[in-house]
């Protein structure tokens, strides 16, 4: 397990340089429903923000179960995010989290009727973190068959962030 202070900057690391998920919410019949989201604030702080209509499926999902799942990917680098959520509806906070890509979903900005905010307090994270890539893990895949031994395919870190 890393050390809290270094698997925290990890995974603020592994957000901020991809963005966008896989927001996973429970219906009330328990099955899974995952959906894109940008994150909307860009430095982790152990919390994560996202903009959506207030009437959207996935308000309800999580007013009545909380606990949630952000799913990170990109080329080198994965991310699995557990924790609870909350429906939050602050003009002042929509305003301080607002940007432009922002409008085209609320043509009225951060007062737009139905606007609200989803906030993820995160409880636990485990990265993988392949420094290159495929071509990385390629090469660790062929040479461990030659060795005789499993692939170092990079860093794996469970992060506790209670």
């Amino acid at each position: 397990m890393a050390d809290e202070r270094s698997g925290v900057e990890k995974v603020a690391d592994i957000i901020e340089d991809i963005k966008t998920c896989m927001l996973t919410t429970t219906t009330d019949d328990g099955r899974l429903v995952s959906r894109p989201m940008a994150v909307q604030q860009v430095r982790f702080d152990g919390d994560l923000w996202f903009a959506t209509d207030g009437d959207a499926s996935k308000v309800e999902q999580i007013q009545h179960g909380a606990h949630v799942n952000a799913a990170f990917a990109s080329r080198d680098a994965w991310l699995s995010l557990a924790g609870t959520a909350e429906v939050v509806h602050d003009v002042a906070k929509a305003e301080e989290l607002w940007n432009t890509a922002l409008d085209a979903w609320f043509p009225d900005g951060p007062s737009t009727p139905g606007l609200a905010l989803i906030k993820v307090h995160a409880q636990s994270a485990e990265y993988w973190d392949t420094p290159g890539g495929a071509v990385t893990s390629l090469i660790a895949l062929a040479t461990s068959k030659v060795k005789g031994r499993r692939p170092d395919v990079g860093e794996n870190e469970t992060v506790d962030l209670t």
